[in-house]
This record gives structure tokens, C-alpha cells and sequence, in this order.
């Protein structure tokens, strides 16, 4: 092997300003450019190997002669099968390969590589707010929760006028804010697949983040009727007269009188809900009352090299510490489920992935798609050829621990340990399902950038490129590029990336999404008939 087909290796030539190439595996037959805006037809690399045309960065050049039909490797997997005859040093990218056929659901290894518990780690600690049920927050937030999309606006020009003229009398609050949806009505409110929004919602109501006390605006006349999003004794609020239930304000009831009188409903119920939260105070936490989503999206080539594998070292540093991580994104782990199969801590652990990857086979299968449609525009751009390539660099993430749980989509997460949290992998679905299973804190990779943001956790974003880190430097908040030009390791950016969790946790350090402010709207599942 050259001093080129390692990331390691190539750490070590990255102020060298000759021709770079990173190969993952010794037996890939592919390697991706690693030099900034490509390089040329004619380049000529140290060991000898010469493009035959131009290469953009992070796609991937042949290392061998490729005939038609022969396997394409990456990640010591095939990642598709060549199209016709491709000469050594041509542009390998996604017109050129026939991608493989998904990998079976039976017959697949059931624990058979249970990765030994690595070492406790202990002594980290973080600043949070303990909540009644034994959760803790990272932030401490007043939610209104909301039964059908027709009371959005009511409740945005309500939040609006708490921000403006309570919030700042409650120093402790750090923010006010709608889980505004478009669920509630005009939907098959019965249907069997109907639990998945539903407990979606209500699960979310009750992040730690909102401390238990999370309020809720109701029309009056939607399907999903206020006690069925939140059956008495769901959200118990603590209160000088003892424990009363979460409060609603319907706006047909009789009472409300044009719209003021509604607003002035709203803000009466919320200036209590802030008196009891303004009670609320930091103490020191252990890491493991962290709940931790990990995602990726705008992924590139560089996400399984740089990024991904950082936050999986983070990932194993968490679960070393006793907290819970959570990795997702059906369609980006279904080529890998033989490697997720054989992590597993038990075999019912194995199971319960399985049958999430054939509901959701079928699930796709009902809308005449497959997992091929996963990849979008800019994965391709970015040097990802197809779902195979993009899954094998998602599934990094999840780091090197046994799997200990699985959840499906919108239920709460009740254990610790390193979860598969069955998920679609559009950022905005996936964020509001990790919600609804108790996330504090989101972790998120991007190679081609997005300035995504939720306002319910801190959502810290993880650059795999230099030169994205360098245009959008006060928009990410790590920088895992500097993996692939040498100037830090794995292992460096895995454990940056672990006290950057423990300072923002702890509210010490703001995301540059949370200074900017830049949320996006919770995205709801729902697999069920809308009629």
C-alpha cells in the first residue's frame, strides 16, 4: 500500500501541495480526490497513477483498469459495478456505475461481531436542568404545543408577544416557543399508522428541554382532539395548590371574543408555566443524562472520511460515559444492516432492525420508489455515486459500540447506550423524531453545507471539508476537514467534538445556529392516509 491509500498517510503529505488521494480500504479499487477544486486530466501522482480526465474534488478516480461488469469497491464494499470499460485514472462517478442489488433481510449475521465494552469514562460532568421524571435539559424552554395546524398563526403572534413582553421578567427561561405542525385534521385520524404522528407529537411535548410543563392550543373542532394528543396525567405541572394537568386553551370555546381575548388566553397560561420554569436551575450532571441524535445531511464524499468518523469517536467517548446516542436514517443504514445485524447486543435487538428495514421496505415499496432515491443533487456533486457509497459513510457515525436498542418511528427512548432510532432520512423528519425520543443535544454533519437548526435542542453542525468551514465559518461550529489535509486526527476532532457537547450542554457556549437564531419547522411522519 502507498503512502497515499490511508487517510493517515495522507494526513501526513497534506502541507505538500502535489496530488492527493484517499483510499479508505487496502482492497479498494477507488480512491476520492482530497485537493480543493479537483484536479486536471494529465495529473500525475507520486506513485505513478495519471488522470485520464478531470476529477472534481471528492469524487473518485480508478485505481486499476475496470472492466464492464467488474466490481467498484469503496469502504471494502461494493458500491456498484461498471458500466462499460474504465481505463486506471478515469473519473469514477455515478454514470458509470450499476448499482448493486439491496441486501436481503434473511440470513444475516445475529451478534456475531458484539463489540467487548470499552472502558468506562468518567469524571466529565455538564451544567443541566433536572426535570421531575428524572430527565435533564440542556436548555430550559416554554413550549406550546399545538393539536392542528389551523391555530399556527394564532400561536406565532402569542409567541411573539411572550417573547416581547414576559419572557424578559423570567431570566432563567431561555426561550418561548410554537411546536407548530401540519398534522391534526383532514387526516385518516384511525388509521393504524396514524400512532406514528400522533405519539410523535405528544412524545416532543415532552423533551427535557421544555422541563414537564410544555402547554398546548387547541382549535376545538380538529380530529385530533386535545385529550387524545395528551391523556390526562401525560405532562403533570408542579404548582403551590399540588399537581394539576397541562393546561389548554381551545380558541371556539365561548369565552374567546375576538382575537384578543384569545392571545390574552394564551399569555395568562404561559406566565404561569414561566413561573414555575424561572425556578428551574443548572446543577452539575454526569454525561450520561445526555441524549445525543447524530445525523448527516448535505453529505459528500468526505463525510466517511472526516466528519463521520469524528463524531463516531465522540459517539463511543459518550457511550463510554453512560449516555445515550442515537443514529438513524432507514435508507442511509440499509446497505449495512449485515455490519448493524452483528453489533447487536441480543439477538431481539437484531431483530427489532430488521423489522423496521422490511416495514420500511414495503413503505417505500407502496410509493414505487426504492432506496435509490435517496440521493439528491449535491450528494452526487459532492462525489457520492449512489445509496451504497453514502450509507457505508453514514453508518460511521454510530462508532464502534454493540447496538443496545431500537425505536421506531416517534417513540421515547427509556435506555442508554447506543440506539438505532428507525428514522426517514430527510433532515427535518429525522430531527423531530429524535425529538420525540428525548434528545438534548443534536449532532449534525454536512459536506455540502446547510445552515439547518432546531429551536428546541442545540443543534451542533460538523463541517467535513476545510473550504466549507472557511465560507461558512460562522456557520459551523466544527471543522473535521482538517482530518484529511493532515493538520488533526480522528481521534483530535472526536474529542473537540466531545467537550464542544459538554460547553454547549451546559449552556457555556452558544451553536452558531442558536446565535443566529436559524430553526427550522418541525417536520412530521406520517405514513397514514390523509384524506
Amino acid at each position: 500500500m502507498s503512502e497515499q491509500d490511508s487517510p493517515v498517510a495522507a494526513q501526513a503529505v497534506a502541507a505538500d501541495p502535489k496530488p492527493l488521494y484517499i483510499r479508505i480500504h487496502a482492497d479498494d479499487n477507488v480512491a476520492i480526490i482530497a485537493n480543493d477544486g479537483g484536479l486536471p486530466a494529465g495529473t500525475v501522482f507520486p506513485c505513478g497513477l495519471t488522470l485520464v480526465e478531470r476529477v472534481p474534488q471528492g469524487h473518485k478516480v480508478a485505481l486499476v483498469d475496470l472492466k464492464q461488469d467488474d466490481a467498484v469497491m469503496r469502504y471494502n464494499v461494493v458500491i456498484g459495478y461498471a458500466l462499460k470499460d474504465l481505463p486506471r485514472g478515469s473519473w469514477i462517478n455515478e454514470r458509470v456505475l450499476r448499482m448493486p442489488e439491496p441486501p436481503g433481510l434473511t440470513d444475516l449475521p445475529i451478534g456475531t461481531r458484539v463489540p467487548a465494552p470499552l472502558p468506562p469514562l468518567e469524571g466529565y460532568t455538564f451544567e443541566g436542568f433536572r426535570n421531575p421524571d428524572g430527565s435533564v435539559g440542556t436548555r430550559n424552554i416554554l413550549a406550546i404545543t399545538t393539536t392542528v395546524q389551523c391555530v399556527s398563526g394564532v400561536v406565532e403572534h402569542a409567541v411573539r408577544r411572550i417573547k416581547a413582553e414576559l419572557l424578559p421578567r423570567y431570566p432563567n427561561v431561555d426561550d418561548v416557543i410554537g411546536l407548530e405542525h401540519t398534522y391534526g385534521c383532514g387526516v385518516a385520524i384511525d388509521a393504524p399508522d396514524a400512532v406514528v404522528p400522533i405519539r410523535t407529537l405528544r412524545n416532543i411535548a415532552l423533551n427535557p428541554n421544555f422541563g414537564g410543563r410544555a402547554m398546548m392550543v387547541s382549535l376545538g373542532c380538529e380530529k385530533l382532539q386535545p385529550e387524545r394528543l395528551m391523556p390526562p396525567g401525560t405532562i403533570p405541572i408542579q404548582t403551590g395548590a399540588g399537581e394539576v394537568q397541562v393546561g389548554v386553551v381551545c380558541l371556539q370555546d365561548d369565552q374567546h371574543v375576538g382575537f384578543g381575548s384569545m392571545i390574552d388566553s394564551i399569555m395568562a397560561m404561559a406566565e404561569s408555566h414561566l413561573d414555575v420554569l424561572n425556578a428551574r436551575q443548572r446543577e452539575t450532571c454526569p454525561v450520561s443524562e445526555l441524549v445525543v441524535g447524530v445525523q448527516c445531511g448535505g453529505s459528500d464524499a468526505f463525510s466517511g472520511v472526516t466528519a463521520n468518523p469524528a463524531v463516531g469517536y465522540a459517539t463511543d467517548l459518550l457511550v463510554r460515559a453512560g449516555a445515550a446516542v442515537m443514529f438513524s436514517e432507514v435508507t442511509e443504514v440499509r446497505d449495512g444492516i449485515a455490519q448493524l445485524t452483528a453489533r447487536a447486543a441480543t439477538p431481539e435487538v437484531a431483530e427489532a432492525m430488521i423489522r423496521e428495514m422490511d416495514w420500511y421496505d414495503r413503505y417505500l415499496d407502496r410509493g414505487r420508489v426504492d432506496r435509490s432515491a435517496n440521493t439528491s443533487p449535491g450528494n452526487k456533486k459532492g462525489g457520492l455515486s449512489n445509496i451504497v457509497e453514502k450509507a457505508m459513510g453514514s453508518i460511521v457515525k454510530s462508532g464502534s459500540s454493540a447496538i443496545s436498542g431500537v425505536l421506531s418511528p416517534g417513540e421515547k427512548l427509556k435506555q442508554k447506550g447506543l440506539i438505532y432510532a428507525a428514522t426517514p432520512a430527510s433532515d427535518f423528519i429525522c430531527g423531530t423524531l429524535q425529538l420525540a425520543a428525548g434528545m438534548n443535544l443534536h449532532v449534525f454533519t454536512t459536506g455540502r453545507g446547510t445552515p439547518y437548526g432546531l429551536a428546541e435542542v442545540p443543534v451542533i453542525k460538523v463541517a467535513t471539508r476545510n473550504d466549507l468551514a472557511r465560507r461558512w465559518h460562522d456557520l459551523m461550529d466544527v471543522n473535521a476537514g482538517r482530518i484529511a489535509t493532515g493538520e488533526a486526527t480522528i481521534e483530535d476532532v472526536g474529542w473537540e467534538l466531545f467537550n464542544l457537547m459538554l460547553d454547549v450542554a451546559s449552556g457555556r457556549k452558544k451553536t452558531w445556529a442558536e446565535h443566529h437564531k436559524l430553526y427550522n419547522s418541525l417536520a412530521l411522519f406520517n405514513p397514514a392516509p390523509v384524506t
